[in-house]
């Protein structure tokens, strides 16, 4: 076996509708494939298709993601400000780490996400 890459990752929800705002209004992310009838919707981020879906629709309990996807963004401080105006709270400062900015929030069920620049190589 060789693993080439990743195609999605799933985000727990417990309420489709309000998921589905967030993640393609407040986070601006195109929305693609809905899967069926079922309460599951993915949405684009140019790496990775980041797939919303309530668990009991696939025999699984709730349980929120507790490290994050980071988002990358061209303007850590910019996109927190922007987000910030959307009602969006952020944990402690953005941090420099020397090679990259990043700042940690959550989406309305406490998965958490990460904006994220990585400006050194």
């Amino acid at each position: 076996m060789r693993v080439s890459g990743v195609d999605f990752t799933i985000m727990p929800i417990t309420d489709f509708e309000r998921s589905k705002k967030f993640y393609g209004e407040t986070l601006g992310l195109e929305q693609s494939k809905q899967w069926g009838d079922m309460p599951a919707q993915e949405f684009e981020t140019g790496s990775l298709t980041i797939a919303i879906c309530e668990p009991q629709a696939i025999g699984q309990e709730f349980d929120a993601q507790k490290f994050p996807i980071a988002l990358h963004v061209d303007d850590v401080e910019a996109a927190r400000t922007e987000l910030e105006g959307k009602g969006i709270t952020f944990f402690g400062d953005t941090m420099d780490s020397g090679v990259c900015h990043m700042c940690f929030f959550t989406d309305p069920d406490g998965n958490a996400l990460m904006l994220h620049n990585r400006y050194a190589d």
